[in-house]
């Protein structure tokens, strides 16, 4: 668990204690919201969508993402919202001499496990994305998504079913969750039965990525994940959206 930070109620002036949040990378590294120590709380009196996210980077694999702003309330019943840490510049690193090894810091610092590039075939076009601000958007650009993939003919469901099937086609179903929760094991599993009642391809899209065991359901059921960011192009999670990508809505072969 993260340690927490004092955070100052600018209305009483009491000290509360807050402890950042921690979600799931899609790299499966816990990713702890860097929370500025000292930063002036801002008082939440007026939500906005764009003011509600935070671009964070993974130390870990070094990619960067949009997450839900960190938020603390006090007793006296405001809520302010925490400042982090601004995502710095990548640097640029300079070409060594030629043989040369690397220092120490690059010697021991933990490298992630490169994913392969599993990019679109090439007579797809290029995919154009539907921007995010709602979480209607949400399921617009996950449908949009679908069909580039080539299941053609999906469409959003009447009514989300009990189950949580939000969009429907030809060989595939799919939930798309638009909280700012990780998406739980028990979605994972709901989109794989009603996968396996329709015969169709379970897909999962998420906006705040998913819990670790939820992960670890999918990759055992082969359900294929993608998270959204706000600019509303997935990304692929796991092996087997990997091959959604390779195969889209053709029977892989």
């Amino acid at each position: 668990m993260a340690d927490s930070v004092p955070v100052r109620c600018p209305t009483c002036r009491r000290e509360n204690a807050f402890t950042p949040p921690t979600f799931p990378c899609a790299c499966g590294a816990p990713l702890t919201l860097p929370v500025l120590r000292g930063g002036v709380p801002i008082e939440i009196l007026h939500r906005t969508w764009e003011a509600s996210w935070v671009e964070v980077r993974c130390e870990v694999c070094g990619r960067q993402d949009a997450w839900p702003a960190p938020e603390s309330g006090c007793a006296c019943g405001t809520v302010v919202r925490v400042p982090i840490t601004p995502v710095p510049a990548a640097p640029l690193v300079p070409d060594g001499p030629a043989g040369e090894l690397p220092g120490p810091d690059t010697a021991t610092r933990p490298q992630p496990a490169p994913r392969p590039a599993v990019g679109p075939p090439p007579e797809r076009p290029a995919f154009h994305p539907v921007t995010i601000r709602t979480a209607r958007d949400c399921i617009t650009a996950a449908a949009q998504y679908l069909k580039w993939l080539g299941f053609s003919d999906v469409a959003r469901a009447q009514e989300r079913t009990a189950a949580g099937v939000d969009l429907r086609g030809t060989g595939v179903v799919a939930q798309v969750d638009p909280t700012t929760r990780a998406t739980a094991l028990r979605d994972i599993e709901c989109v794989w039965l009603n996968g396996l009642s329709d015969s169709a391809v379970p897909v999962s899209f998420s906006l705040a990525g998913y819990a670790r065991d939820a992960r670890s359901r999918a990759d055992e059921l082969h359900v294929p994940l993608f998270v959204m960011d706000l600019t509303g192009t997935p990304q692929p999670v796991n092996d087997a959206a990997d091959e959604l990508i390779s195969n889209g809505g053709r029977p892989p072969g």
